[in-house]
């Protein structure tokens, strides 16, 4: 996961995963690039090498991912449905 990490720090990605509770399909926008987020809380460190915590930029909030549940993950906002 790393190269995901690296990639949130360095500015915006779209996670795809699928929600624990729900099964649902999530795409999700996010970053840890404080530029971006401007929030004051910087996360240091991860609570697990299975989870990713990251801001999600549609909710406003820091979200964490499970790392079995990622579908994809690439830079950039979410690409447009056809």
């Amino acid at each position: 996961m790393k190269p995901l990490v690296d990639s949130l720090y360095k500015g915006i990605v779209t996670v795809v995963f699928e929600k624990i509770d729900t099964g649902e399909i999530r795409t999700m926008p996010c970053t840890l690039n404080k530029e971006i987020h401007k929030q004051s809380m910087e996360i240091r460190a991860y609570s697990s090498p299975d989870t990713v915590i990251c801001f999600a930029l549609d909710k406003q909030a820091w979200r964490d991912v499970r790392v079995n549940t990622i579908k994809e993950w690439y830079e950039g906002m979410p690409k447009e449905e056809k």
